[in-house]
Formats: structure tokens, C-alpha cells, sequence
């Protein structure tokens, strides 16, 4: 079951947003938190799978601020926002954030981006490359879709992680590891791990 810690300034919203997940089949972290730095002291606590944090307008991206020994730990965090200013959401993506959504998302986008997160993905809203600069490289789509899992390797990959670690984050044995990266360095066309990454963060399939 994934465990969610809701952070919301209102009451209200923090109770409509657990009673959400909880209907959806997660589990919110008891009362939620006011504010993420209230959140930040409770994580060791309550041991949350997923942040969900409301921003207040004009808010700057978020950080979780752990330790170095605790951010081995992290949630992934999903913040929901309004207004945001061009670039916000590539900010925040590379400041850790998992998910960008607005705070007028439904049940299912809500929903959605927790599964993305939490499987260690990056979402964000459509319009969020459009500020970079116009001499960068256009992003090409690899040749193949990158399933699920592939892409989960491949963001690990990103982490700088060997076959071990990877086995080890995704509950999976080395075996299948090297598996999922035949299969994805097939996809993308290259033949080593740094090639790997380079390619799927020019299409997009990760962020650097």
C-alpha cells in the first residue's frame, strides 16, 4: 500500500484530499501537515511513500531539506500549484520534485501522478519545456516506447546507480536488471550506459 502525507495551510482541503486517496485505496498519513516544514520533522515518523503538497501562490519550488542519510529515504514529493511562472516547473523538477500538478486536478490526474512518483518517474505539465533556450537541441521521441519499468532503470541509471542498486531499489534480481537494459539500450540505439542516459535525456524520458 502506498502511504501518503498530505500537506495543505487548510484543514478542509487536507481532509478532501485523504479522503480521496483513501477511497482511491492509499493510505494518508494520519492529520496530514500544515506546512512541508512541519512535514519535514514527521517523515522519520510516519515513513510516507509520497508527499502531496498544496502551494500557497507566489510560492518558490519546494524542497524536502533531508539529511544526507534520510534523503536516501525520501518520499517523492508532488507538489499542486496554480499561476506558475515560466520555467517554475522545470525548477522544481530539477530541485527533486516528482510531480507538478494544478490545484484544480481531478481524481485521476491526482491519482495517476502518485503512480508515476512513486515508481520513481517525472511528471509535468505540458508547457513546461517551453521556456528553454531556442538554440538547445529539439527533443526526439526514441525509436521505441520505453515501457514502465525500462524507464524506471533508466532514470536509476541517471542516479548514477549500478545493476545492484537498481535490483536492489526495484525489488528485482540483477538478472532481470540486465534485461531491462538490453532492451531499453535496443530502444534508444546506444550501447553504453552513459549513451543511455545522454539519449533519454534528450527525448525527454528523464531529466537531468
Amino acid at each position: 500500500m502506498t502511504r501518503v502525507l498530505v500537506v495543505a495551510r487548510s484543514e478542509l482541503e487536507r481532509g478532501g484530499l485523504e479522503a480521496l486517496l483513501a477511497g482511491r485505496g492509499y493510505v494518508p498519513v494520519g492529520g496530514g501537515s500544515a506546512t512541508l516544514a512541519d512535514a519535514r520533522h514527521r517523515l522519520e515518523e510516519t515513513m510516507p511513500d509520497v508527499v502531496l503538497a498544496l502551494l500557497d501562490p507566489g510560492a518558490d519550488p519546494p524542497r524536502l531539506g533531508l539529511s544526507p542519510d534520510a534523503a536516501a529515504r525520501a518520499p517523492a514529493l508532488i507538489v499542486m500549484a496554480d499561476a506558475l511562472p515560466r520555467g517554475w516547473a522545470l525548477r522544481a523538477a530539477r530541485a527533486g520534485v516528482r510531480a507538478v500538478l494544478p490545484r484544480s486536478a481531478g481524481a485521476d490526474a491526482i491519482v495517476a501522478a502518485i503512480e508515476a512518483a512513486a515508481a520513481g518517474l517525472v511528471v509535468l505539465p505540458a508547457d513546461a519545456l517551453d521556456g528553454m533556450a531556442q538554440g538547445t537541441a529539439a527533443r526526439a521521441a526514441p525509436p521505441e516506447a520505453l515501457t514502465a519499468r525500462e524507464a524506471q532503470v533508466l532514470a536509476l541509471l541517471a542516479e548514477g546507480l549500478g545493476n545492484k542498486q537498481i535490483a536492489a531499489r526495484l525489488g528485482i534480481s540483477r538478472h532481470t536488471v540486465k534485461t531491462h537494459l538490453g532492451a531499453l539500450f535496443h530502444k534508444l540505439g546506444v550501447t553504453t550506459r552513459a549513451e543511455a542516459v545522454a539519449v533519454g535525456a534528450r527525448a525527454g524520458a528523464i531529466l537531468l
